[in-house]
């Protein structure tokens, strides 16, 4: 395993609860059987940064929330391993949590986990090179 840090890339309804969120979270880390890691960073939509359910979920984990712009979110399409079409009408990108992931990583990020999604959430994992 590398020396970098996870990230989590996380999408949301407005309105999402915390609860929610981290049990998407926690079922993204099982997954990719890192479950207990930490995630010290969490990066979603700029328009959803300011969601109580987001700031509750970051501050639950002691993570770094990070807002992706929309428009960041566009250079990460091909490196987006699924591809939801509502979501590349809205963002032009196939997956918000994947990108968001991505863009917060920094260069030379890994998608390691692609997204999950459940009824509110979705969420990814990155990894990044530091």
């Amino acid at each position: 395993m590398s020396a970098g840090h996870l990230v989590a890339g996380i999408g949301i309804r407005p309105g999402t609860d915390a609860a929610d969120i981290l049990a998407c979270l926690d079922q993204a880390l099982a997954i990719a059987g890192l479950s207990g890691s930490a995630t010290p960073r969490f990066a979603t939509l700029a328009s959803r940064v300011a969601e109580a359910g987001m700031i509750a979920a970051a501050t639950d984990r002691a993570a770094e929330l990070v807002a992706i712009p929309d428009e960041a979110l566009k250079g990460f399409e091909a490196a987006c391993a699924t591809r939801s079409t509502r979501i590349a009408s809205l963002y032009g990108v196939g997956s918000v949590a994947e990108a968001a992931a991505l863009a917060a990583a920094g260069p030379g990020g890994e998608l390691v986990q692609p997204r999950i999604a459940t009824a509110r959430v979705t969420c990814a994992l990155a990894r990044t090179t530091s």
